[in-house]
């Protein structure tokens, strides 16, 4: 099948679409912008269908590659058939273009190979054949030849099946009913390494004794086999129906119709399998598990981090930033609500110190300098002995303040970085990541961009799974959060500007240069000035860049500048001009530009511009400058905290969700330790994955369900909870 035809099937796509988007593609297009900016040409596809129908064009074009690779390979052995040319062609699959491919691909020296260069194949012919006259041990005689390091009937008999064997193993057609055997009748099942394992407590004491249907098996609990295993706890191996697979290998060499050689037939069928088959296959479906568990687990590390992204910024705020320790105490930094430092230091409340008057005094004296409006406090080592100091401050002195608590995961990564050295030369870790504790409050985009997205914390076994997939899965992510909000390009960091469409490394850094260089950007168009930021790479990063105050109102907006024509013809269509955009007509404009919306078809027709380009002219007309972020639930503002010790079973709480795993969701419900909604209690319906009922950075009600002081676990529900309270 044609790769155009393959992807417009798979993904429901019309054939126009997807010759559309390869050409797009292939024209140097990323997806942020051809997703925002070529709907016309698309069909206003989502970016979600850009990336899976990006991902899926590269696999199959890969695929093509191989199938001529391996085309010229037969070729060049002479053996390549009309017929399996159309069987290569026509393969759809990695896995069964190799299964293909395999009798043909050059090997070492097999024991198959050896027994044929021994002569032995007519031997192992006549087996196949049945022909029962002379038996088999007196045919084998003839093959007898020193020479030939054959020395007797028994060495002539094990030679012939060895290439049976092998000619079994070669075969596609078997080997894709011995996989899809196991798969659909196979368990996995592991086990402790060792007695002594067995006898202690871990997190894998569920599978030390443990069976499950590999067709039914999930893919969390596939990657927590695979770590159990690479940590050298368990052993895993899998339970196909052997007997059955042996009997049809026997079935289709012609056991049950030669008799007379019916035994040595199922002798090399066992081998083929033992040795050949069984081991090769067992690898393909575990690592068909792993493959198939890992994508399940990147997606919700996916939606994790595009929440965690996309998160509402705390904006026009002076923070506090308070990253906690014990020995080395806690750091702090005061950001103001433009993200500039205004003070560091550190503060010794927490063990073994104890200097709480003493730090809190200091701490009174920032806020009070300061005008702090909230403290950010991070949730690592001491947070819950700071926070419990913190609350008790804001309810004995009356501090005007309040605290949220912020995920720190990924601040001790990006504090010791090149980027952060680059960032803040003169400031030590400590500062760093008290300064990122305030500003991720802020704006959780603009700071999180500067960390690797593996390091943020909000997957599982990410740590365990194809780190390249991973990475490139995850950028995308950041990619298109970056480009959904857009970047202020006269503040912006390197870091930030690097995900933005068409902008690399080298042209981020050199729009940093420029700006210190030659002041702030007046216009989009000035950026045709930056080095190496030519016609193409303006075309796709103009209309996410922003530019406030400039020279052009459009320019703080997501309006392409190849369609500042189209929206000054609809200003003037409606009696404004674009300076109004910045005037207190606005609301008289949005007002108008609402109304019309109804009438955009003609109006799209009237400017000469397709529905789509127009329907997102309109909407960034009503609000200029608008972060999507705005529509998020803020973050919970706390002034009092909970203690473990306070949790009973049925107490109600809010709290925010901080991870999603397929198994359910943990939420923050403020007494520092992360409680877990299961998947069966995250609704009164039938829940498929968690991810269909809530994201990360929610506010949710919870019901405690039972708590584990010992494990220090929490059991929540939302069952039955009424969440609009």
């Amino acid at each position: 099948m044609k790769i155009v035809e393959k992807i417009t099937q798979e993904l429901g796509l019309k054939t126009w679409q997807t010759e559309a988007v390869i050409r797009l593609i292939d024209e140097g297009n990323t997806i942020p912008f051809i997703a925002r900016y070529r709907k016309e040409t698309t069909g206003a596809m989502h970016d979600d269908v850009l990336r899976a129908f990006d991902e899926r064009l590269r696999y199959l074009r890969n695929l093509e590659e191989r199938k001529e690779t391996i085309l010229a390979s037969i070729e060049e052995q002479g053996k390549l058939t009309a017929a399996l040319r159309k069987e290569i062609e026509e393969a759809e699959t990695a896995v069964k273009l190799e299964d293909i491919y395999r009798p043909y691909k050059p090997k070492r020296r097999t024991r198959a190979m050896i027994a044929r260069e021994r002569g032995l194949e007519p031997l192992a012919l006549y087996i196949l054949s049945g022909q029962g006259k002379p038996a088999v041990p007196v045919e084998a005689e003839k093959y007898v030849d020193a020479e030939h390091e054959v020395p007797d009937v028994k060495a002539a008999i094990q030679g012939a099946e060895d290439i049976i064997a092998e000619t079994m193993s070669d075969s596609a057609a078997l080997r894709a009913w011995i996989r899809r055997k196991s798969v659909e009748e196979g368990c996995i099942v592991s086990a402790a390494r060792t007695k002594q394992q067995a006898a202690e407590h871990s997190v894998y004491d569920n599978y030390y004794a443990y069976s499950e249907p590999i067709r039914r098996i999930p893919g969390h609990r596939v990657l927590a086999l695979n770590r159990g295993e690479k940590e050298k706890i368990l052993s895993i191996r899998l339970e196909v129906p052997e007997a059955e697979i042996l009997h049809f290998m026997a079935q289709k060499m012609g056991a049950e119709q030669h008799p007379s050689s019916a035994s040595y037939i199922r002798e090399a069928c066992v081998d083929a399998y033992k040795r050949l088959i069984g081991p090769s296959i067992e690898t393909e479906i575990r690592n068909d598990l792993t493959d198939r568990a890992e994508d399940g687990a990147i997606q919700v590390f996916r939606e994790n981090l595009r929440q965690l992204l996309m998160q509402a910024p705390l904006s026009g705020k002076t923070v506090l930033g308070w990253d906690p320790a014990f020995r080395t105490g806690c750091k702090i930094a005061v950001v103001d609500p433009t993200g500039k430092v205004l003070d560091t230091t550190v503060v010794f409340p927490t063990a073994p110190q104890n200097r709480v008057e003493e730090a809190m005094r200091t701490i009174e004296d920032l806020i009070r300098k300061y005008h702090v409006d909230v403290i950010s406090l991070g949730n690592g080592t001491a947070s819950r002995e700071s926070e419990q100091i913190i609350a008790d401050y804001i309810k004995k002195d009356h501090l005007p303040v309040q605290y949220v608590i912020v995920n720190e995961a990924g601040a001790s990564v990006y504090s010791a970085s090149a980027l952060a050295t680059e960032e803040f030369p003169n400031f030590d870790v400590g500062q760093r990541s008290a300064t990122s504790m305030a500003r991720r409050l802020q704006d959780p985009l603009a700071e999180l961009v500067k960390i690797d997205p593996k390091s943020i914390g909000v997957g599982q076994y990410q740590h365990d799974m194809n780190q390249t997939k991973l990475s490139e899965q995850l950028s995308s992510v950041v990619e298109d959060s970056v480009n959904s909000v857009g970047v202020d390009v006269n503040t912006a960091s390197f870091a930030l500007l690097s995900y933005v469409s068409g902008i690399n490394k080298t042209i981020a850094r050199n729009i940093v240069a420029y700006r210190e260089e030659k002041g702030d950007f007046r216009s989009r168009k000035e950026l045709l000035k930056v080095a190496k930021l030519g016609p193409k790479a303006y075309e796709q990063c103009a209309g996410f860049l922003r530019i406030r105050n400039g020279k052009e109102a459009l320019d703080n907006t997501a309006v392409h500048p190849e369609s500042y024509a189209v929206a000054k013809a609809l200003l003037t269509s409606m009696g404004y001009t674009e300076e109004d955009l910045q005037s207190g007509k606005n609301a008289q404009l949005a007002a108008k530009l609402q109304s019309a919306k109804s009438s955009i078809p003609a109006l799209a027709e009237q400017l000469q511009v397709g529905v789509y380009t127009l329907e997102d002219i309109v909407q960034e007309l009503i609000r200029p400058g608008r972060d999507p972020r705005e529509d998020v639930p803020a973050p919970v503002l706390r002034s009092d905290v909970l203690d473990f010790d306070d949790l009973k079973p049925e107490m109600e709480l809010q709290g925010t969700v901080r991870n999603i795993v397929d198994f359910g969701a943990f939420v923050d419900i403020g007494v520092h330790q992360d409680g877990l909604v299961h998947i069966s209690q995250l609704a009164d319906r039938f829940v498929k994955h968690p991810l269909d009922v809530v994201k990360v950075g929610d506010i949710v009600r919870v019901r405690v369900l039972s708590v584990d002081k010992t494990r220090k676990k929490i059991s929540l529900t939302m069952k039955g909870v009424d969440q609009h309270r």
